[in-house]
């Protein structure tokens, strides 16, 4: 499954968003991605057609099991990094900012590889 950065980024914010609050409304996505309301409107939609994101008529959006997938995927990625990161002395805000970047462009057998070694080193 081939997904752009953007829409990754959009799916994270969801699944981070409603482990915080227990939900996500498109204004706390717009103020965590810093986007417009309107960039994100237009987002959900096309989140929402392609099957990724239910809304409720209250406005709350929740991650489909295929939307949760990809959400899951990147934001475990993103902690391991970051904590990788950390562990090796980076500060904490760079650590996690670095690791939005890297979360994406990293291959599956590099990231395994990461983890496996890692764990080893007691950091999961």
């Amino acid at each position: 499954m081939i997904i752009k950065e953007s829409a990754e980024n959009y799916l994270e914010a969801i699944l981070m968003l409603s482990e915080e609050k227990g939900y996500a409304r498109g204004i706390e996505i717009a103020n965590e991605l810093s986007f417009t309301k309107a960039s994100v409107s237009v987002a959900m939609k096309s989140f929402r057609s392609e099957g990724y994101i239910d809304v409720s008529p209250d406005g709350r959006i929740t991650l489909t099991p295929k939307g949760m997938e990809i959400a899951e995927k990147i934001y475990a990625r993103h902690k391991l990094i970051a904590k990788a990161l950390i562990a090796i002395g980076v500060d904490e805000e760079v650590a996690h900012r670095d690791s939005c970047r890297i979360e994406h462009g990293i291959s599956d057998e590099s990231f395994e590889k990461i983890k496996a070694y890692l764990a080893t080193k007691g950091i999961e």
